[in-house]
C-alpha cells in the first residue's frame, strides 16, 4: 500500500471511500481539493483503500473528511493517512464526533470540546 496525494484519476476512488462512510461531501469539493493538491489517498494496488480531504489554511490544512474502506479499519491506514498529511500541513486540525476521539488522541491530536464534537488541533 502506498500513500500519496491523489491525482485527478482518483476522484471517481476518493468519492466511493467517503460514500461508503457515509460522509458528504460534494463531488465539485472533492475535485477542487485534489486540484488543489489537499487529498490524500491510500491506493493498494491501484484500488483507493481510503482517502483524507483537507482544505488548506494560511497556515496548515483542516481535515473535511477521511474514511477508510469498512473491511480495512483495521489495518493502520486512517493513522497512515493522518501522518502523512501531518507532514504535508501544520498545524493539522480536524473537527470530529466522540467516538473517534481515541483516534485523534492516539496520533498526538489536543481535543477540545465544541458543543457535541471534538476540535482537535495537532502541531
Amino acid at each position: 500500500m502506498v500513500v500519496r496525494r491523489a491525482s485527478a484519476r482518483d476522484h471517481l476512488g476518493v468519492m466511493r471511500v467517503l460514500d461508503g462512510a457515509n460522509l458528504e461531501l460534494s463531488g465539485d469539493t472533492a475535485q477542487r481539493r485534489i486540484d488543489a493538491g489537499t487529498v490524500v489517498v491510500a491506493d493498494d494496488d491501484n484500488r483507493i483503500v481510503g482517502a483524507l480531504v483537507a482544505n488548506q489554511r494560511k497556515t496548515g490544512a483542516h481535515v473535511e473528511a477521511i474514511a477508510v474502506r469498512r473491511r480495512r479499519r483495521a489495518d493502520g491506514i486512517g493513522t497512515a493517512l493522518v501522518e502523512h498529511a501531518a507532514d504535508e500541513w501544520t498545524p493539522l486540525t480536524a473537527d470530529f464526533d466522540p467516538d473517534v476521539k481515541p483516534f485523534y488522541e492516539s496520533l498526538g491530536f489536543d481535543c477540545e470540546k465544541r458543543g457535541e464534537r471534538y476540535r482537535g488541533v495537532l502541531d
